[in-house]
């Protein structure tokens, strides 16, 4: 498999208007009527200033995730019917079965082709674009497209929620961590959806991103599992909510996102930056000197001082002027964040040929990570 990868076009849909921090509760709902005590907290530290949801301040949902996601796609600009190998990844698909990326392919209505789905949180954006990149290398495809996409807010509305999160606020001012195990999610995760163009060779009139590698580690056979739905945790074993009734379903919360947070603090970057850094260091020969733009994905400022500090201990340090993300503006989009900030910054003006581009991504279902080289030609 010698031959090259190249990231020829990137695209996003972010839908409807932005939703400022202000009018969060206009669409995601106050449970039980009252306003949430830990959410001006959460953002404080979280540092989004405005994200993007599906559901509209009429809370209609306007868009379901394969219609965004098609809509990424179309927004390429290509003819889709040139795509040979359609793979999709995402949280939370719109149903059980069938798979997200068929259900996708049904909304484009491009011809046939090879169409994949791939399962996960982040990451699922990243073992979808690595899929469509193995596909072109292999030559089993010439022109591929990989997503990421996330609708949070339908499973975030106050009409999924029994009660509101019980944080009280000096606990909150003391230990901002503990709003993650309930509240913090839903004035964290945003929606939106991007979209790859993979080709066997660069473009003639335009930069593109030559994929230099894709490596993805899992770390589930030493740690049990942070971030869960459809699911209870007993003893630290997740029990799957088939083995549970219907009314179970509903008085238990199954189906809603939850995170451990204590061990999401002791365990993030340590496991997924620190560890995994080292092991890709030892098989890939990189440099930080060699890197001149570093795109890591973080749900939140809070974590972002934690994440340098723990590239420095794996020996790996970029100074702060090389990092790029839009976490800001565009809010916490999961599988779909590594997408919305490629495209921002593919499509600047910013880009040198030659320049290198180390890129992030973190999961803390049962902690994975991902690191990725491109270089741009």
């Amino acid at each position: 498999m010698n031959s090259s990868v190249y990231i020829n076009k990137i695209a996003k849909f972010l839908p409807n208007e932005p939703i400022s921090n202000s009018e969060m509760e206009l669409v995601l709902g106050k449970i039980g009527g009252k306003p949430s005590r830990a959410r001006r907290i959460i953002l404080r530290s979280n540092g989004i200033k405005q994200r993007y949801y599906v559901i509209d301040k009429e809370q209609n949902i306007v868009y379901n995730n394969a219609q965004i996601t098609a809509n990424a796609i179309r927004n390429l600009d290509f003819d889709i019917d040139t795509i040979e190998c359609l793979v999709c990844g995402t949280t939370m698909p719109d149903q059980i079965m069938p798979n997200h990326a068929v259900m996708v392919h049904g909304e484009l209505k491009s011809k046939p082709c090879e169409v994949v789905a791939t399962s996960g949180i982040c990451l699922s954006g990243m073992t979808a674009l690595k899929y469509a990149y193995l596909s072109i290398k292999s030559k089993e495809s010439k022109v591929a497209v990989a997503t990421g996409s996330e609708t949070s807010s339908t499973v975030l509305h106050a009409r999924n929620f029994q009660k509101e999160s019980q944080f009280n606020e000096n606990e909150l001012k003391k230990r901002p961590e503990i709003a993650f195990e309930k509240d913090f999610l839903r004035w964290m995760l945003s929606d939106g959806a991007g979209a790859m163009l993979l080709t066997d060779r660069p473009n003639s009139n335009n930069i593109s991103l030559k994929i230099e590698w894709i490596d993805i580690l899992s770390f589930a056979n030493e740690l049990e599992a942070c971030m869960y739905a459809g699911a209870k945790k007993v003893d630290g074993k997740l029990i799957g909510y088939k083995e549970f009734s219907q009314n179970e379903w509903l008085t238990q919360s199954l189906f809603s996102v939850k995170q451990d947070v204590k061990l999401l603090n002791d365990k993030v970057s340590y496991i997924t930056i620190e560890k995994a850094l080292k092991k890709i260091l030892k098989k890939r020969d990189i440099s930080a000197t060699d890197i001149n733009w570093f795109l890591p994905h973080y749900s939140s400022e809070y974590f972002k001082k934690e994440a340098y500090n723990s590239m420095k201990k794996a020996g790996f340090e970029i100074p702060k002027e090389r990092w790029f993300t839009n976490l800001t503006k565009c809010g916490n989009t999961g599988s779909a964040s590594i997408y919305i900030m490629l495209e921002e910054l593919f499509n600047s003006t910013k880009l040198k040929v030659g320049e290198k581009i180390l890129c992030y991504i973190p999961e803390s279902g049962r902690f994975s990570s991902s690191f990725m080289l491109l270089e741009v030609v």
